[in-house]
């Protein structure tokens, strides 16, 4: 159980720290924010549920119990294929060692394609992960994202194009 506004180190950063470990706990984040949004951003930092104070305790009680019943899995803590480091928590990028300045699509797309090398990605689950619900699923925003991607990665290039069926990242060089 995590409290967002604790003294000193804010809850928020607790969160991140723990979401860096290999071993990571369950997160019942705690806060007297009621704000969808504020709810959504603890989401987004690793929470695996929220309760807003005041809250009565049977409540607390069933959402502990509830977290206490699931089986978390270890995440990496990075990704890595073909010569490419992502580090989701860090929100950090490199290749063969070099750091790599990449926009928030651009890392989300990375992200999706690196989460399973080999793995073939259609444009359309690429629009669903990396951009809002309002996408327009015939825009070329993945197209565009994809070149910027390679451009920034440099050659060789670790994304591959599956004409009609999506996008790759190579586990290894296939050439």
């Amino acid at each position: 159980m995590l409290d967002r506004d604790i003294p000193g180190m804010s809850g928020d950063e607790v969160c991140r720290l723990l979401n860096l470990r290999e071993q990571r706990p369950a997160i019942l984040m705690v806060t007297a924010a009621r704000r969808t949004q504020e709810k959504v951003d603890g989401f987004q930092l690793g929470a695996d549920d929220y309760l807003a104070k005041p809250f009565e305790f049977a409540e607390l009680v069933a959402r502990v119990r509830a977290l206490a019943r699931r089986q978390f899995t270890t995440r990496p803590t990075r990704y890595e294929a073909a010569g490419v480091t992502l580090d989701p928590f860090r929100h950090e990028v490199t290749r063969d060692g070099r750091y790599i300045r990449l926009s928030r699509k651009e890392f989300a797309v990375l992200e999706s394609l690196m989460r399973e090398p080999g793995r073939v990605v259609s444009a359309e689950t690429l629009l669903e992960e990396a951009w809002d619900e309002n996408a327009n699923p015939f825009t070329q925003s993945v197209k565009v994202t994809i070149s910027s991607l390679r451009r920034k990665l440099g050659e060789p290039w670790v994304i591959r194009t599956k004409p009609g069926v999506g996008y790759t990242i190579e586990a290894a060089d296939d050439d």
